[in-house]
């Protein structure tokens, strides 16, 4: 982990997950030094508690998801508010599985069709994307059950402003509903090329940077 790596801490507060976005500022051999992490769904800062454990999740340079559990030891004085947490050794640091992979909420067009025939091809936009599925808004006229496989194509634009055009095969594993004429869907990948998922992940802590850099400015 270098300095300027984006960092997702991941931490369980009464039964529910929380989220919070930082980046590591200066590093040693014992600790990482983080800005003040930033709560996913309210955008504020948040001062975690000491002692507690939480997750850390990271994109290495192979742009794989590595995580490791930390905690935070100490507010530090530097040019900026900063926390130190514990830095892992290397035998703490494991890949992320694929139902773990880190998830964004954005919209992206994408055109879902079907593998039988069941409906006729549409197109709707995403509500999260990550490197194992999508969610999509869908209307309520198209039924799509539980363990439906669909084809789906969309579009990624990456930071260097090039597209990249993606084909996953999905299964539909939630239908919950959004409002009272559209549903969310969400499709777990079944079949996708490695690359195609490996550009999902680059695409998502992209994303995540940006928000971040907002968050700055």
């Amino acid at each position: 982990m270098e300095i300027g790596t984006l960092l997702n801490l991941e931490l369980k507060e009464s039964g529910k997950q929380y989220t919070y976005y930082c980046k590591i500022i200066e590093k040693n051999d014992n600790y990482l030094i983080i800005d003040y992490p930033i709560d996913e769904k309210t955008r504020k800062t948040k001062i975690l508690p000491k002692r507690r454990l939480f997750k850390v999740k990271f994109v290495g340079k192979d742009q794989v998801v590595y995580q490791f559990t930390s905690e935070i030891v100490a507010k530090v004085n530097l040019n900026i508010p900063a926390l130190a947490i514990k830095s892992p050794s290397p035998d703490k640091v494991e890949r992320i599985q694929r139902r773990e992979y880190v998830r964004v909420e954005t919209a992206v067009d994408i055109a879902i069709h079907s593998t039988n025939h069941q409906f006729e091809p549409f197109v709707t936009v995403t509500s999260d994307i990550s490197g194992g599925g999508l969610a999509v808004l869908v209307p309520k006229h198209i039924s799509l059950e539980i363990g439906t496989i669909v084809d789906a194509w969309f579009a990624l634009q990456m930071n260097d402003n090039q597209f990249y055009y993606i084909y996953a095969r999905a299964e539909v594993v939630l239908n919950r509903e959004a409002n009272s004429r559209i549903n969310l869907i969400s499709l777990k990948f079944h079949t996708i090329t490695k690359p195609n998922r490996q550009l999902i992940v680059r695409f998502c802590f992209d994303k995540q940077r940006e928000a971040k850099k907002k968050e700055l400015t």
